[in-house]
């Protein structure tokens, strides 16, 4: 949901402003996201806000199939969650970390990260002689489309 706020409209009256930050807040926790825009800024910086729009609904733009309504996937469920983890952690994913916060076995944890390299979302991160792979690197964009 988009918002549009202006300063002017709560007045000196905190009623009105108190009001407006609670209907927020009800609205966030029914799940649903709200994004407020300063009338102010949208006035005298339409670009920026225009690229934040952008920035925000690209991930939903996903092309959906026509017949079922669903929308078509490169990746599966665990994998878009191990990209994001590895978003959170500096780009890097260490598999032994990742599958105690997924609750998952270790070896599941690999398997999916050598499909994402497979798919060239990840680079395996060797060290030592024995080229043993320490952890994995997110190598794709953060504002991708196929993290959601």
């Amino acid at each position: 949901m988009f918002e549009i706020m202006d300063y002017g409209s709560h007045g000196t009256d905190r009623t009105k402003y108190r009001l407006d930050l609670n209907r927020e807040l009800f609205l966030q926790s029914q799940d649903c996201r709200v994004y407020s825009i300063a009338l102010d800024e949208l006035k005298e910086n339409p670009s920026f806000i225009l690229s934040m729009l952008r920035h925000i609904l690209t991930p939903y733009l996903a092309a959906m199939n026509g017949s079922t309504g669903t929308v078509e996937r490169q990746y599966d469920r665990m994998e878009r969650e191990l990209m994001r983890i590895a978003i959170r952690h500096n780009r890097l994913i260490r598999p032994k970390e990742a599958a105690r916060q997924l609750e998952i076995h270790n070896m599941t944890v690999i398997k999916y990260c050598r499909r994402l390299v497979e798919k060239g979302k990840f680079r395996a991160v060797t060290r030592g002689e024995s080229q043993r792979v320490m952890y994995y690197e997110y190598i794709g964009t953060m504002q991708s489309p196929d993290l959601i």
